[in-house]
């Protein structure tokens, strides 16, 4: 038998040429992939974002839970609020006392009261909420209240961030949603549209799709065995019926947030515009049973309207467009006085050369021509049936 003789030291050389081959083959068939993968700067981007969030919740969380975060629970933590960054609070919404009283019973009050029952195992809030009614009616709205109110961290699900091109890696960003909210509780998972994400299974879905919603409810179903976590899911539709049964189980508070009836929009058009300047003439009650139908986001766009419309008027009416312009040239030739009279101008007052300029208040005239404008592009988009525009 021939053979050729290696001495020691010629074995240990080929060894080291193998490992190191294969070492450096290694790292660099990763960082090929790595920089093959088209959502690579997003995740980084990501992954700073969450870095920042978490170092502004880090005195309420334990160090423990924040470092032992992996590359998943990152990119899931980009997408978390923190409380203290909500504008949005109960003061915010007009027109649903019922709702928000019920949601402050059944929910806030078991979260920050935990201690008052700690013998009964019933006394927790549920596991899944549904808000559910026409769109623009503050649905979204309730749910940030509601984290703002019982001082939970608010994770703002996007559905497109679960999906990945790689085979598996939809089912770990998935899986990190709920290992993340386990490590920062209290904490409300948020879900937007949620029909279009945990819609009806059927046969036609595509695998990777139907994984990662069977992945999602293993998870949320395993929270009920862990009775110390304090983590509802919340969901947001126009369209519940949409909704996979077992979704609809695992939310057994399900709140209706339909269209705002007269009374309601009257409260809404208040809080719209206390800040405003208004005409003592605008009446409430006329435009509250001229708006029936309306959503609040619509409500809103009415007022928004009418607020641009008071513009309209000033650059149609020459001497207000000359007394805006005497108070721009005054603000160029007095320099520090004249910030004084900008301020003034924002105000709503400024004279100057004898000429004063008034900011105009939202007259019931605004108002009107802007729900004209609105019901006339409703109809045109096929919003309403009605072709008439009646407003009186």
């Amino acid at each position: 038998m021939s053979g050729v003789n290696l001495t020691r030291n010629e074995v240990v050389q080929f060894v080291l040429r193998i490992s190191l081959l294969s070492i450096v083959t290694y790292y660099s068939a990763k960082w090929l992939i790595r920089n093959l993968d088209p959502s690579n700067k997003s995740k980084k981007k990501a992954i700073d974002h969450a870095e920042e969030i978490l170092r502004k919740l880090s005195p309420t969380l334990k160090k423990s839970a924040v470092q032992n975060l992996n590359e998943y629970e990152m990119v899931i933590a980009s997408h978390l609020v923190v409380p203290e960054n909500i504008g949005e609070s109960w003061d915010s919404i007009a027109g649903l006392d019922d709702v928000c009283q019920e949601i402050k019973e059944s929910l806030v009050f078991p979260v920050c009261h935990r201690d008052m029952f700690a013998g009964s195992a019933l006394y927790q809030p549920p596991k899944g909420v549904l808000l559910y009614g026409p769109p623009g009616c503050g649905k979204t709205l309730i749910a940030k209240a509601t984290a703002k109110e019982a001082g939970m961290r608010f994770i703002n699900l996007d559905v497109a961030m679960l999906t990945d091109k790689w085979y598996g890696e939809s089912q770990k960003l998935a899986s990190a949603v709920f290992s993340l909210a386990v490590k920062i509780q209290p904490c409300i998972i948020f879900i937007d549209e949620i029909d279009s994400f945990l819609r009806a299974r059927n046969s036609s879905d595509h695998e990777a799709t139907a994984m990662m919603k069977t992945q999602f409810m293993m998870l949320w179903d395993g929270l009920n065995t862990e009775s110390d976590s304090t983590i509802i899911v919340m969901g947001a539709t126009n369209r519940p019926q949409d909704l996979d049964k077992a979704i609809l189980r695992r939310m057994p508070a399900q709140f209706h947030i339909g269209l705002p009836s007269e009374e309601q929009r009257q409260k809404i058009l208040r809080l719209i515009l206390q800040n405003e300047k208004v005409a003592p003439e605008v009446d409430y009650v006329q435009l509250a049973r001229m708006t029936a139908g309306y959503s609040g986001s619509d409500l809103k766009e009415i007022c928004r309207n009418a607020s641009v419309h008071r513009v309209r008027k000033v650059m149609k009416n020459k001497e207000m467009m000359s007394a805006v312009r005497a108070v721009a040239n005054g603000v160029q030739a007095n320099g520090t006085a004249g910030g004084s009279l900008a301020n003034g101008a924002c105000n709503g007052v400024a004279q100057n050369g004898g000429l004063e300029f008034v900011t105009p208040a939202i007259t019931m005239e605004d108002l009107v021509e802007s729900l004209r404008s609105m019901k006339h592009s409703k109809y045109t988009t096929g919003v309403l049936n009605d072709a008439r525009i009646d407003l009186d």
